[in-house]
């Protein structure tokens, strides 16, 4: 199989979500050859025996196809949920009264359990409950050691387990539940690439999932509340990367706030040169539909101009009738905005101000002397995959060939912007630098980078195979 494909010029990447629509090999090599960088493995559903098959498929795959491809873990949080009812399910009626309580007791039009003593710990009075998915609205009346009494805002029919979500309200809740960190240990010991981490509130629910995740998996912070917002910043340091779940946000803060927020978080996280995935309903009418509607086609195209490092298909691919075709349309539209000047005007009006230290005066000289010297791509010998992200960070207008020391940081690179990489020999202190000058440009040509004669800026660190070393930066022609 070759290692080029359909889309090998673009730089915004795709993520699939796997499930019963596409868990045999075939389906997974199609979604791949569609275009597909990284797979997501929803832990919310499936058994782990269905997960490690999904792994082992794609990792044959990626044998067979030479390219590293990466691997996301998506454990499922805390799940609120109210109780269980008589007849398995109530009309509330707006403006009458209804409680929530820690009885077990089966519920009725007037009351329902809700086994979460925190949300009943936590809400104050005047909080709003949104009840499935934001359709029924309860208002928080009288409160109580073990009750809320609540005032029905927007009334409907509540039916059993149905989700509960506090927008308005930080809970006293891990990000992490007992069957989370189950999932975690088996995701890690099959080694995925990155663990997406759900409903992050603080700063410490990260640094919670770091002291378990360590350096083997980047942590893919999911943000989905309100809540992280306000301590975005913190959030965002602590982690590898982001991912703007509007699913839950979109329950939880007013629909018109949602493009504003996905926005921000995108520019936040450009400006730390932390990847960021934009997900959730993209294309979500081909679950049953051979083509997206306009808007979703202009959903894509936004997060594209917003500068995204990829954009990801859930149940489009997951359960859908149609998710190769979605995969290719997907890349269909983020390429025609990657051929756009206005794009590519908007890239480098974006651009961030470098960061007073020497790589990333390197990443910054390295866009600017490829654009003048107009350079086929930029090669980063990178040990950890750093070097790779900062010089992504400067949106280039030529792909970025990631020299990885390892496979680990291969397969993490599949995510991020404008980067090809592969694992290449990081040398030692007795490799010259011409020499390593001259593989990279050798590889850039086996990888489908540059041709013959083409210029090619290849940046690296002396001494070589040390990590945080970035200090030089060369031009060179292809051989």
């Amino acid at each position: 199989m070759s290692t080029t494909k359909p889309g090998h010029q673009r730089r915004t990447k795709i993520v699939s979500t796997l499930g019963p629509a596409s868990s045999t090999a075939a389906m997974i090599e199609r979604l791949f050859d569609a275009g597909v960088d990284v797979f997501r493995l929803n832990f919310s559903h499936g058994t782990h025996e269905d997960h490690a098959s999904r792994i082992s498929m794609i990792r044959d795959l990626e044998a067979r196809s030479g390219r590293p491809i990466g691997i996301l873990a998506d454990v499922q949080g805390p799940k609120l949920r109210v109780g269980q009812f008589e007849a398995g399910r109530a009309a509330l009626a707006h403006g009458t009264r209804f409680r929530l309580d820690l009885d077990p007791t089966l519920g009725t039009a007037d009351r329902v359990n809700l086994p979460h003593p925190e949300i009943i710990q936590a809400a104050q009075i005047g909080s709003l409950l949104l009840l499935d998915d934001g359709k029924l609205r309860l208002r928080v009346l009288e409160k109580g050691a073990e009750h809320l009494v609540t005032e029905v805002v927007t009334g409907g029919i509540l039916s059993d387990r149905k989700g509960v979500n506090v927008p308005d309200v930080v809970l006293p809740i891990p990000a992490l539940t007992a069957k989370d960190r189950i999932d975690l240990d088996f995701a890690l010991a099959h080694g995925v690439d990155y663990v997406g981490l759900s409903f992050v509130q603080r700063p410490a629910d990260v640094q919670e999932a770091r002291e378990i995740i360590g350096n083997r998996a980047w942590i893919m912070t999911k943000i989905e509340k309100p809540q992280a917002l306000d301590n975005l910043g913190e959030i965002l340091a602590l982690s590898d990367c982001v991912m703007v779940a509007r699913g839950d946000l979109g329950v939880e803060l007013p629909p018109e706030e949602v493009p504003l927020v996905q926005k921000r978080i995108v520019r936040e996280a450009r400006l730390l040169g932390k990847p960021v995935v934009v997900a959730t309903q993209m294309l979500e009418s081909m679950i049953s539909a051979p083509a997206p509607t306009r808007a979703e086609a202009s959903d894509v195209a936004t997060a594209v101009f917003d500068g995204a490092d990829a954009v990801m298909l859930s149940a489009e691919t997951a359960a859908g009738q149609y998710p190769e075709e979605a995969v290719e349309i997907m890349g269909r539209i983020v390429l025609r905005v990657e051929r756009d000047a206005g794009w590519q005007a908007l890239m480098q009006a974006s651009r961030p101000a470098p960061e007073h230290y020497a790589a990333d005066a390197i990443a910054a000289a390295a866009q600017q002397v490829a654009q003048t010297v107009a350079a086929k791509v930029i090669v980063a010998y990178t040990n950890s995959g750093r070097s790779a992200l900062r010089i992504a960070r400067e949106r280039p207008e030529c792909l970025v060939l990631g020299l990885a020391g390892n496979m680990g940081a291969a397969r993490r690179l599949s995510l991020v912007w404008g980067v090809r990489s592969c694992v290449a020999d990081q040398g030692s202190d007795d490799v010259t630098f011409g020499h390593v000058v001259q593989v990279a440009a050798v590889l850039a040509r086996e990888n489908g980078l540059a041709a013959t004669g083409d210029a090619v800026v290849v940046v690296a660190g002396v001494p070589f195979g040390k990590a945080g070393s970035t200090n030089s930066l060369r031009i060179v022609r292809v051989p």
